[in-house]
């Protein structure tokens, strides 16, 4: 016997056509409030797109 949750059923059940897909709106932190990225100029926008994103490591404590 096999067990299939309903959560795998659900995700076989929904198929999404391309024309019924939306765009996701970004939303970014910018002069200490919340803008959509749409609402930026495109000086704006592409700087946006040209962000670096880090994580910091951890330092070893001995």
């Amino acid at each position: 016997m096999t067990y299939v949750s309903n959560e795998d059923n659900l995700q076989a059940s929904i198929e999404l056509k391309d024309e019924e897909r939306q765009p996701c709106e970004i939303w970014t932190r910018v002069m200490g409030y919340h803008r959509p990225l749409t609402s930026f100029n495109h000086g704006k926008q592409s700087e946006f797109h040209e962000r670096k994103y880090f994580t910091e490591k951890r330092i070893k404590l001995d």
